[in-house]
């Protein structure tokens, strides 16, 4: 494990200017028309896949770094791009994670290529946890898998919300619960492929912001799927169960695992928000002149300016070490992931708000991208894991008691 170090690698900067011109070239260019449309900027993904970014071999090779900050890194780039196309290029990577954190080998091999395609025919996965009355809440999770012996097949009832990519995605990963009297422990993954009868999508959602990304319901109607596209495979299943079931601990938590190993990118990608604000409204203080003289010569301007300069940097710091104790394999004792993405979705809101106000009535109309930058900010306070969560998980790593 190499040792953790705040200079970049030569190869680092490479990719990190490389997806940088990405997105400075391909994706703030698009960003205002794809916001506007609330469409799936295929023409972008398609770019990206010809280009090499949206790929399973970028994706591993960002994974495993030994740093563990390049993905950060390079979310932090897209995003300052534009956050819905990002995330309607990157949102795959959910489904993948998915796939790599409850999946055999044999299941990886299998899926994760399918959840990319190819540079001439991109596919996409999603991955689908939450539920109209289980979100933050995720052991209340309603969609059942049964097991039909007899066939060796699931079956899949239920309707999930809230889905980035629900519904056109080629390979969906699904938690569903088998056993609902263990709550979150009763729960497992499966991977639906393309075109399988009983998955369909329901409404689709327009939202304030990261109106790029396609958000639907997923629905499962009596939806069959083979035994062995249960996520680990029954034996594991049953002696996981087992565990639970004789009151000892279950090692994983099939939706958790997943968003532990997704929120330091989750940060970044507010991080680059962030960062797109600050700069912008730096630049523009610097031009606009008022009684004279420029208005970051004011005082009350100039120290804006240098708190969301100092947050911005804060946050990529968190992340950056929480995505470095995560690929060393180090415990999150003080829950730094949640850390990170805690206070990088509530320093986006703040910085973007700031950036809006420095350039006044400018930064309420669409003429400047301050105001989609606003609204996509809001999101991250939210998804994957609202702020208040991931106060809970951080007040009970320090107290070392179940707070409610």
């Amino acid at each position: 494990m190499s040792e953790f170090s705040l200079e970049l690698t030569e190869d680092q900067l490479q990719v990190q200017k490389w997806v940088h011109d990405f997105a400075e070239t391909v994706v703030r260019p698009a960003a205002a028309e794809w916001d506007e449309r609330e469409e799936t900027p295929w023409p972008v993904i398609q770019e990206a896949a010809k280009v090499g970014l949206y790929s399973l071999d970028f994706v591993a090779n960002a994974f495993s770094d030994p740093s563990g900050i390049l993905l950060p890194i390079v979310m932090e780039e897209m995003c300052w791009g534009d956050a819905g196309i990002s995330l309607a290029v990157f949102g795959t990577t959910l489904g993948v994670v998915g796939i790599f954190g409850n999946g055999t080998p044999e299941q990886v091999g299998e899926w994760v290529p399918q959840c990319f395609g190819t540079a001439e025919d991109p596919k996409m996965a999603a991955f689908a946890v939450s539920e109209a009355d289980a979100g933050s809440d995720v052991s209340s999770l309603r969609t059942r898998a049964v097991y039909d012996e007899a066939k060796d097949e699931w079956v899949l009832n239920g309707t999930k919300t809230w889905i980035t990519n629900g519904g056109i995605a080629d390979v969906h990963v699904v938690v569903a619960s088998v056993d609902p009297d263990l709550g979150s422990r009763g729960q497992a993954s499966f991977v639906i492929g393309p075109n399988t009868p009983g998955l369909s999508q329901g409404q689709k959602f327009s939202k304030l912001g990261i109106r790029a990304s396609h958000t639907a319901e997923v629905v499962l109607e009596d939806c069959r799927i083979p035994g062995s596209q249960l996520l680990g495979g029954k034996e594991k299943l049953d002696e996981r169960l087992a565990r639970v079931r004789e009151g000892k601990k279950a090692r994983t938590q099939a939706a958790m695992a997943t968003f532990e190993a997704s929120r330091p990118a989750v940060a970044a990608m507010a991080v680059g928000i962030g960062r797109a604000a600050y700069e912008y409204a730096l630049e523009y203080a610097k031009e606009r002149k008022q009684f004279g003289r420029a208005i970051i010569e004011n005082q009350a301007i100039a120290f804006k300016l240098a708190d969301m300069c100092t947050q911005v940097d804060v946050a990529r710091l968190l992340t950056w070490r929480a995505g470095w104790m995560s690929k060393a394999g180090k415990s999150f004792d003080h829950a730094e992931g949640s850390m990170s993405k805690l206070y990088a979705g509530e320093m986006v809101t703040r910085v973007t708000e700031e950036a809006v106000q420095i350039l006044g009535g400018a930064g309420y109309v669409k003429d400047h991208p301050v105001e989609r930058w606003y609204r996509d900010s809001k999101i991250f306070t939210i998804f994957e894991g609202t702020s208040e969560i991931q106060r809970l998980v951080i007040a009970r790593a320090i107290s070392g008691v179940h707070i409610k």
